[in-house]
């Protein structure tokens, strides 16, 4: 219970507070969202120092979570959501906004949780490595399948993916060498979490006017996130026991299948389909710290660690 009182006096804090802010500042969102690509490139850089690809050297004995990170944070949780949005969204530039949830990397937070709830800590770096590996190649993919009544360059969508994830990647690994890292590991959750709030800041700021006048368009969103968290989450653990897969394992896919970066699909939204598409990702942010607050409770993590997990890294 002192884990969850944490997350509830920090972490949560600060994304409400973001979240107020877009609410009563947002005419002030506009004048910041040009930095958001640098703001978003700092906070992928410090969130994922977490991911090790050592463990990933000898790629036969990793192929398997490898592929299991593409599988059930794309295939699995696309072929969930997109349907759902598809059926439930008023406009275009809304469904846009979950094909880029969809198109985006896992939450990092998946590691960080996995050693909370008694998951699979290795298997959870090495598959959300590959899967931040392959949506370089799979976000361009989705987008342009998903959008193609929409003029986007996939050479634009490819050089993007390679700016906010495989660069990010590189020089959080330079970041985890031994005398570099102790600080790092200082400073991680504080940079994440600022560079979080300014992103969910700008993304609510810009669409605030939905947020007053138009709480039908919320209610269908939030309902297509959590089937997409909480119903496919639940399905996966019923299958999960079903095939009596081992219980630290289930735990991690459960979380690979069901947690995005929102912070990432923000961003991406933005830039490529304008301030409406990015309220399904304002509103996933919150939704998906409930959700790991909600694993946290049913599973009763409590393990200690040396760093609080970085909700916000998600």
């Amino acid at each position: 219970m002192n884990f969850i009182k944490s997350i509830i006096l920090n972490r949560n804090l600060i994304l409400v507070l973001a979240v107020v802010a877009g609410l009563v500042f947002g005419d002030y969102a506009h004048y910041i969202k040009d930095f958001n690509v640098y703001v978003l490139g700092v906070t992928m850089t410090f969130a994922m120092t977490g991911l090790n690809l050592a463990l990933i050297k000898d790629f036969k004995s990793v192929a398997k979570p490898f592929a299991m990170g593409v599988v059930l944070n794309y295939l699995v949780f696309g072929i969930v959501l997109l349907p759902v949005a598809w059926l439930l969204m008023p406009t275009k530039e809304l469904f846009y906004g979950f094909v880029v949830i969809v198109a985006a990397p896992p939450g990092v937070a998946i590691i960080p949780f996995s050693l909370i709830l008694n998951g699979r800590v290795e298997y959870a770096i090495i598959a959300v490595t590959g899967a931040f590996f392959a949506s370089i190649f799979v976000a361009p993919i989705l987008i342009n399948t998903f959008a193609g009544d929409v003029s986007l360059s996939s050479y634009d969508l490819f050089i993007t993916m390679i700016k906010l994830v495989l660069v990010p990647l590189i020089v959080s690994q330079l970041m985890r060498i031994k005398p570099i890292l102790k600080y790092v590991q200082i400073v991680r959750g504080k940079v994440v979490n600022v560079g979080f709030a300014i992103i969910v800041f700008v993304a609510v700021g810009m669409n605030r006017q939905v947020f007053f006048s138009d709480p039908e368009v919320l209610l269908l969103v939030a309902v297509t996130i959590l089937i997409a968290t909480f119903g496919l989450g639940t399905l996966h653990s019923i299958v999960a026991a079903k095939l009596k897969l081992p219980k630290d394992l289930a735990i991690t896919q459960n979380m690979l299948s069901t947690i995005k970066s929102s912070g990432f699909s923000v961003f991406t939204a933005l830039t490529f389909f304008g301030k409406e598409a990015a309220i399904p990702s304002a509103v996933l942010a919150v939704l998906i710290l409930v959700y790991l607050i909600y694993l946290s409770v049913k599973g009763g993590g409590n393990k200690a660690q040396d760093e609080k997990p970085d909700l916000q890294s998600t």
